[in-house]
């Protein structure tokens, strides 16, 4: 078998690049999956995230043991099956600050400030907020926010407001930070994934788009002498068999799959290789570094005076964003209000229904670990570190988090929900050490790994700003593992419009004008 270009993985950028790339009826395209399509029910329903993990179309990844999250090994949840991840995931569609990715930019990213992706995010949405200067009302991507949020998440803004935080309308307009309600990827009441959203039942009719589900892909299939990739070994029940790419294969894998991929091929730390007996095709040991996530915490619960109905959303309602030093500075502190009480496995809580939770985190985290192989079998899972709390600017600015997640919670705008404080306790209050273990305690991962593919021009970038793998032509990669940096929010809805972008570059088509509205230059956000 052999197309013009072989998409590997079926998760957000895999399914918006089969898309584009399939709209030129004379470029053959196939796109591989591992999981195929998902049928479960729950999938539809907002209310039942929470519950997925661990299911059948969940790659089921766990973390090695993290010496200071107190030695805990954290589950790592990525969704498998056409959609990826926004199979499983909160549905909240956060861009993420423009100093984000003019960071990118200004560190050899031509092309990937947010100018560049403005027209991309514009493009990808359909927005209850548009047609605007930030906002598209034809795209595939179905917004939403609350009309009628919970009275808890209600109560919560309030509080914010009264703790001095401005509120704003919404996280990717023109200020990103204070009380709002979350902007959700959810349609006619129902979970809208990036497959519902990009490969419709009319873009899988198409005959020069096939979808093959349930593949491994092994590696991918380089030619000698430094020709290039040729294609991808596969693996199927009849044992591992090629498919070749006349024009190129786009790594869509994640942030996981994707730097595995390529160690398995022979590209990535040769030391690392060689130890598995993979025969290295070039020393690239920038391949599997620079892994990094947000953080959350559970978490500041609380005991409610009064029953606490259902969210009629997801939950999580409301996201704040607390400003940054400096007018232009990214938020570096995130709170989240969920009308449940969430904890980690080192705690109990109040049953559903008897309390809240004010969830709190930060946005830039300094602290970086690997991806590594732990066989050269693709069907072992690899060894992920995230190096947690590493650093110590990490473990300082998780602390004022939590200080303001009580402020929050302290308010006197819940007083008339709040019953208790459970968590923290008194005893995980009563030193800086007791502090500093009740946060190892707490921590859990918001589930948005990248970088371990990391753009840029250095010696270490592993793809160039065209995405392209360096010294390899005809192989690129385009997932959250290519983000040089974390953004600030949730990262899918920047993989979305990064994958819009790298349609047009991959398919040599020339990229949206950049685009800068007035508004956001002035507010500096």
């Amino acid at each position: 078998m052999e197309a013009d270009y072989i998409v590997v993985g079926a998760g957000t950028a895999g399914c918006v690049l089969a898309a584009r790339l399939s709209e030129n009826p004379d470029a053959e395209v196939v796109l591989l999956d591992a999981g195929g399509e998902i049928t479960d029910p729950d999938v539809r329903d907002p209310l039942k995230w929470p519950a997925l993990q661990g299911r059948a179309y969940d790659w089921g990844y766990a973390t090695t043991a993290q010496d200071h999250c107190a030695g805990r090994s954290h589950a790592w949840p990525r969704g498998r099956g056409l959609g990826g991840s926004t199979l499983i995931n909160a549905m909240a569609h956060v861009r993420g600050h423009p100093e984000d990715f003019d960071r990118w930019a200004r560190a050899g990213c031509a092309g990937w400030g947010y100018a560049d992706l403005l027209p991309y995010f514009i493009k990808s949405e359909s927005s209850s907020h548009g047609p605007s200067p930030y906002h598209g009302t034809d795209g595939p991507i179905h917004l939403i926010q609350p009309e009628t949020p919970h009275p808890i998440t209600q109560a919560y803004m309030r509080a914010g407001t009264l703790c001095g935080l401005e509120p704003t309308a919404e996280h990717n307009g023109a200020r990103m930070t204070g009380p709002t309600v979350n902007t959700l990827t959810i349609k006619d009441g129902k979970r809208q994934t990036v497959a519902d959203a990009y490969l419709t039942a009319e873009v899988k009719a198409r005959p020069n788009l096939s979808v093959l589900s349930g593949v491994m892909v092994d590696s991918v299939v380089l030619a000698s002498g430094g020709g290039g990739c040729r294609g991808v070994r596969i693996l199927t029940a009849a044992g591992i068999e090629e498919i070749w790419a006349n024009a190129g294969v786009i790594l869509c894998a994640g942030a996981i799959g994707s730097p595995s991929i390529l160690m398995r091929s022979g590209l990535g730390p040769a030391d690392e290789l060689t130890a598995l007996d993979i025969a290295c095709r070039q020393d690239m040991p920038g391949v599997g570094r620079n892994l990094h996530d947000h953080l959350l915490a559970g978490g500041n619960v609380y005991r409610s005076k009064r029953p606490v109905a259902p969210s009629r959303y997801q939950h999580s309602e409301s996201l704040c964003y607390i400003d940054g030093a400096g007018p232009t500075a990214a938020p570096e502190i995130v709170l989240a209000c969920v009308v449940a009480p969430i904890t980690t496995e080192c705690f109990s809580a109040p049953p559903p229904g008897e309390g809240y939770t004010i969830m709190y985190g930060f946005t830039h985290p300094r602290s970086r670990g690997t991806v590594r192989l732990a066989s050269a079998d693709v069907r072992a899972a690899p060894l992920i570190d995230p190096g947690y709390l590493r650093e110590d600017y990490d473990r300082r600015i998780y602390k004022e988090a939590l200080d303001w997640a009580r402020t929050v919670g302290a308010s006197a705008a819940l007083d008339d929900w709040r019953a208790e404080e459970v968590l923290p306790g008194a005893e995980d209050l009563a030193s800086p050490q007791a502090v500093e273990s009740f946060l190892e305690r707490a921590a859990y991962t918001h589930h948005h790994p990248v970088g371990t593919c990391r753009m840029g021009t250095d010696a270490e970038a592993v793809v160039g700003p065209d995405l392209a793998v360096r010294n390899i032509a005809g192989l690129y990669v385009m997932d959250a593992s290519v983000m040089p940096s974390i953004t600030t929010g949730p990262v899918n809805a920047a993989i979305i419009a990064m994958a819009e972008r790298a349609g047009d570059l991959i398919s040599s088509r020339r990229p949206l004008a950049p685009m800068a509205p007035a508004a956001a230059r002035q507010a500096g956000v």
